[in-house]
């Protein structure tokens, strides 16, 4: 699709989606106006479209998504960390402790270049791991296609899953409001959160600050402030078709060319990740007050915004679903850089003293 104008690209890729997403729609898929989108722009990506969502897109989208979550929780999140931090630390210990053995072995006996590999099998953090991952002489190309391969999967994996949890059920209405109802003083707050707080968290290099610093800003502002956020559905429809963008259109032709030797490795890795997490939400299932699809969102190893909104509308217990996957994202963000550099030293050690 090089060969078209961009505004014809990009009204293919909104025709695409819109189809993609209404027809998930009817089937009841959650989070299908994420899905739809994605899918659509990796179609257009591969296909060689040259559009890309401006990176103050992507963050902007994940602000709004921070107030939507701070419009759904309550203090309980709190609540739940506090008494259940032992087992949380414990799982998220475990599944950091195996995606380095997986990263060790795909260093040591795969193809994949340096710590492409050991950057790449990283549980979570797709973003910050492919902006760090350059700095350590990985190939920055191969780890955005093992984490945005990862995110990709997960998303489609954990739809799925709810789907079949859900018996059926309509995925339950994230809470929004209408243009009738809309309170101008609630929507003038979401955007100022969104904006002021999204921006400070990415200027302040806050691990994936953009979600994270309008999440806390706005709960804060609906507690102490006395003001509910609004978020209407035009908002929120046009917020995960721009993350959905984001994520798809980095499957580019080149990218996927480049990376095709490796891609069994690949998908071998987040076959396994997948598996990993889901005997974790077993062992919180059997420990925790809790039900499967809790547990399985949870623990699952995609991007913390896009489980976000999948959670919202599966009825599940939201604070623990976001609190293990806020605590994952901090710890594989200050472990990932040494643990990399560990995996690395240590297998191509082990080949030397091999092939010697």
């Amino acid at each position: 699709m090089g060969w078209m104008k961009a505004a014809g690209q990009w009204a293919g890729l909104l025709a695409l989606s819109a189809g993609l997403t209404l027809g998930l729609d009817a089937v009841a898929l959650p989070a299908a106006w994420l899905i739809g989108p994605m899918v659509a722009a990796i179609a257009l990506g591969v296909g060689g479209a040259t559009v890309r969502v401006p990176n103050s897109g992507f963050l902007g989208a994940q602000a709004v998504i921070g107030c939507l979550v701070a419009h759904a929780v309550t203090p309980a999140i709190l609540v739940t960390i506090l008494q259940n931090w032992p087992l949380m630390l414990g799982t998220i210990g475990v599944t950091v402790l195996v995606s380095a053995a997986v990263g060790w072995v795909f260093v040591r006996y795969g193809s994949l270049p340096g710590t492409t590999a050991a950057w790449g099998v990283s549980p979570g953090a797709a973003a910050a791991m492919v902006a760090m991952a350059g700095q350590y002489g990985a190939d920055a190309r191969l780890v955005a296609v093992m984490q945005y391969l990862r995110v990709v999967l997960v998303v489609l994996s954990a739809s799925i899953v709810t789907h079949i949890l859900m018996d059926g059920r309509a995925p339950l209405p994230v809470a929004t409001d209408s243009v009738a109802a809309l309170d101008l003083t609630g929507f003038a707050a979401t955007l100022a959160v969104a904006g002021i707080a999204g921006w400070a968290g990415h200027r302040f290099r806050v691990p994936s600050g953009a979600l994270l610093a309008p999440m806390v800003a706005g709960a804060l502002v609906q507690a102490v402030g006395g003001v509910t956020l609004q978020l209407p559905h035009a908002l929120l429809t046009v917020t995960y078709a721009v993350l959905g963008w984001s994520i798809g259109l980095r499957f580019t032709r080149e990218v996927l060319g480049h990376a095709f030797r490796a891609l069994p490795q690949m998908l071998l890795s987040t076959g396994l990740m997948i598996a990993l997490c889901a005997v974790s939400a077993w062992i919180l299932v059997t420990l925790l007050p809790t039900d499967p699809l809790t547990a399985y969102l949870a623990t699952s190893p995609g991007g913390l915004d896009s489980v976000v909104v999948i959670a919202l509308g599966g009825g599940v217990n939201l604070p623990l679903v976001l609190a293990l996957q806020t605590l994952r994202l901090f710890v594989v963000v200050l472990t990932g850089p040494p643990i990399a550099r560990l995996i690395a030293r240590y297998a191509m050690r082990t080949g030397d003293r091999r092939a010697a």
